[in-house]
């Protein structure tokens, strides 16, 4: 109960240091229910999205460019409930950064590289649907296995390059006190990562999944009315279906990112501004918890997911398999 006896005590992250952040009073009660829900969090973030990375990689049927694209965005997902929400979840309860200034920017660096290369993703995968809906039947040629896995490599080096160029923009910026891990970056890097991290992948995105719904509506129109005079449907057909079923699933998945993103960078837009720091906050882990939306939409959209998972959880299946 010593907490109690200090309630009317300004507490500080760090008592013994004259420039220390104070810290802000929080009852046990609430302690253990933030740390108990952000442990939540970050476990079924990192549980589902390991699901669809061992689905992925453990049945060869699966093995294709697209889910190649998916288990890459999985990769991203997992690290973010690995690493990213467990600690912005300590910043937020605690109110204080304990791991130092070289561990604030390895922070920033490794949460930055993980939200780039996730919204990289989203923009191979419009890419690759595209492709599969407006050339179905060249889309084997067109799109391979090797080519796939050399893009998602070049873009996973260039999202850690991005933002190394970023971490090293704020290495010689000056904390308010001692004890907060914040982003203070340039005007210049502000603009220039709203627009090359925002509004141009978002916009390329966009346009993408439009035209692509517009094409898989006229097509999956012709397909029903082939099945309706009684026609034979062809390969062709059948495979323009399935791969506007596909797009359309990816496309619900790139809209619910768009909605978890779009608070964030209005918060980076309005930082400077009356705004509280619960609306904050809110803005922010919309984006984290992102990250454990997308293998719900994979449960509920692909059998695929849902029957790997079942060959998963009974271990001796999966071993059946190997």
């Amino acid at each position: 109960m010593d907490y109690e006896t200090e309630d009317h005590e300004t507490q500080y992250c760090f008592p013994a240091i004259n420039s220390s952040c104070i810290k802000t009073k929080r009852s046990t009660h609430e302690y253990n229910i933030m740390y108990v829900f952000f442990s939540v969090l970050s476990v079924w973030t990192v549980f589902l999205n390991l699901l669809v990375i061992i689905s992925i990689y453990h049945f060869k049927k699966l093995h294709t460019p697209t889910n190649m694209l998916i288990l890459s965005l999985a990769v991203a997902d997992l690290l973010v409930g690995l690493i990213g929400m467990p600690l912005e979840a300590i910043k937020l309860i605690e109110t204080c950064w304990y791991f130092g200034d070289t561990f604030c920017r390895l922070f920033i660096i490794m949460t930055g590289l993980l939200f780039s290369a996730s919204l990289s993703n989203l923009v191979l995968i419009a890419v690759d649907r595209c492709v599969a809906v407006w050339h179905p039947l060249l889309y084997p040629q067109k799109i391979t296995m090797t080519g796939t896995i050399i893009i998602i490599c070049v873009c996973w080096f260039s999202s850690s390059a991005y933002n190394i160029a970023i971490g090293m923009s704020i290495s010689h910026r000056k904390y308010t006190c001692y004890g907060e891990c914040t982003i203070m970056i340039t005007f210049a890097w502000s603009i220039a990562d709203l627009f090359l991290s925002f509004l141009l992948p978002c916009t390329v995105i966009i346009s993408l999944y439009l035209r692509i719904f517009y094409v898989a509506h006229q097509q999956v129109k012709v397909i029903n009315s082939l099945m309706k005079s009684g026609k034979h449907l062809t390969e062709g057909s059948v495979r323009r279906k399935s791969e506007s079923k596909a797009a359309l699933t990816l496309g619900i998945i790139v809209t619910v990112y768009l909605f978890c993103w779009i608070p964030y960078y209005i918060l980076t837009l309005t930082q400077n501004t009356s705004m509280t720091s619960a609306t904050a906050y809110f803005m922010l882990w919309m984006m984290y918890i992102n990250s454990g939306l997308n293998p719900l939409i994979y449960a509920i959209f692909y059998p695929w997911f849902r029957t790997s998972v079942k060959h998963i959880l009974n271990l001796y299946k999966i071993f059946k398999a190997a």
